[in-house]
């Protein structure tokens, strides 16, 4: 097997990066092997059978919120505490926007290289951005995917900024996408045992929101590499659109070990997950779920992807503060020191998707005191 010094590597991820035509350049000069740098060691988990998988992944219909909302407060509840993942229908976002968005996304990477390369930047000031791996410098390895990154909220690009494929329906899918987020933290905040604006309000978890379109070009060694290696989201709480094509899985916590589950593709329904930030102002409460995309076979068709992340602005110096008063009025030990969206994503960026939770940075000594009470 070849091997190549650091050197080496820094100059052909440059040489690669460079390019501006991301994953589907390969793919589109027709490369039969992938570069080195995108391959990864097998993952040691083993993958639950399918009768574990079905079982592993709620759905719950938003719906019966509007006649029972203790049983869907109970069932988010027990799906963000154990699974710290669940599936939604009857959310409000109409199925023929959703399909416009997909449509979009994929159009928008479907089009020429030099279409798309005025969009490529690393400027993490750039409020639309096309990328190739965030991490691409960090990370032991690439991943096999292409991603658009559009800001959202508190400052949305104007409409001539977002390239024209998705134009008008990026914007009306994120509006869309919000009120489904304050309808989500609201019954998060009463599955906590607070008041329903408590998570928006109090704990800023509707400050902001960003878009990112996934694009998973077909792979010619699918067995080598991965779209999305193991990872936790540095938000809040996301909401996944995903296509028909399948490919993403969640760590299930159960003993007598871990083990990856397929969430499958449900019609009209949208992904919600935990994220690290709810997971530490939650106390750990809640549930941060860690996840992967395996990547699309050569014969594809390429797997399409929008997740909004809700999250405090990235400048923001709001505190993020663990809950210490638990839904019974009992108060626990604090498991997170407290930061800030801008530092905790500093930490996040900085290490890369390389297998590590960015919460274990920020966890407490056992023996450390707790933060004053709510």
């Amino acid at each position: 097997m070849a091997t190549f010094s650091g050197t080496d590597r820094l100059r052909d991820l440059h040489a690669f990066d460079d390019t501006k035509a991301g994953v589907k350049g390969l793919v589109d000069a027709g490369v039969t092997t992938i570069p080195y740098f995108f391959r990864h060691p097998p993952d040691p988990l083993p993958v639950a059978s399918p009768s574990e998988a079905a079982a592993a992944i709620p759905l719950i219909d938003l719906a019966k919120a509007d006649v029972d909302r203790g049983h869907v407060v109970s069932q988010v509840r027990s799906a963000a505490e154990s699974a710290g993942l669940f599936q939604v229908v009857n959310h409000g976002v109409a199925g023929e926007l959703m399909d416009a968005m997909l449509a979009a996304a994929r159009r928008f990477n479907e089009q020429p290289a030099e279409a798309k390369a005025p969009y490529y930047t690393r400027d993490l000031g750039s409020k639309v951005r096309f990328f190739c791996n965030f991490d691409l410098f960090q990370s032991p390895a690439a991943q096999w995917r292409d991603t658009l990154y559009v800001e959202m909220v508190p400052d949305a690009p104007s409409p001539e900024e977002i390239p024209p494929p998705l134009r008008g329906v990026a914007e009306e899918f994120a509006a869309a996408v919000w009120r489904l987020g304050e309808r989500v933290t609201e019954l998060l905040s009463e599955a906590l045992g607070l008041p329903p604006g408590y998570l928006a309000e109090h704990a800023g978890c509707m400050d902001g929101m960003s878009m990112v379109a996934q694009y998973y070009p077909p792979c010619p060694e699918p067995e080598k590499t991965m779209g999305t290696t193991r990872h936790s989201d540095p938000s809040f709480l996301t909401v996944l659109l995903q296509d028909e094509s399948g490919g993403l899985q969640a760590v299930l916590p159960r003993p007598p070990e871990e083990r990856w589950v397929d969430v499958p593709p449900v019609a009209g329904a949208l992904v919600v997950n935990v994220g690290d930030l709810l997971q530490l102002v939650s106390n750990e409460r809640l549930r941060s779920v860690e996840h992967r995309v395996l990547p699309t076979g050569a014969a594809g068709p390429a797997r399409v992807s929008v997740a909004c992340f809700f999250r405090h602005a990235y400048a923001s110096t709001r505190p993020c503060v663990p809950v210490v008063v638990g839904g019974g009025g009992a108060r626990a030990a604090a498991v997170y020191r407290s930061t800030t969206a801008g530092e905790f994503l500093a930490h996040y960026n900085g290490k890369g998707l390389d297998g590590r939770s960015a919460l274990d940075h920020f966890r407490l000594p056992a023996a450390a005191s707790s933060p004053p009470p709510l």
